[in-house]
């Protein structure tokens, strides 16, 4: 779920979408990283991300990531 800043947890990787790290390639890049430490399918995750906008590359990664990332707006 996509929290405010003030709403940080501890034990997740936190993203804030508003700075560097919210760049699409940079997303792409950590949903990369985290399928194959995962044993997911890289690919298919990569190309659900791209299918739309940027709102959809976002809550692709929440769906598959979610349960390891906090994402701040």
């Amino acid at each position: 779920m996509i929290k405010s800043i003030d709403e940080k947890r501890k034990g997740k990787v936190e993203i804030d979408l508003t700075g560097p790290d919210g760049n699409a390639f940079v997303l792409l890049g950590l949903a990369s990283k985290w399928s194959k430490q995962l044993e997911l399918d890289s690919k298919k995750i990569h190309d659900e991300m791209t299918s739309g906008d940027y709102e959809n590359l976002v809550d692709t990664l929440e769906k598959y990531f979610g349960d390891y990332i906090i994402l701040y707006r």
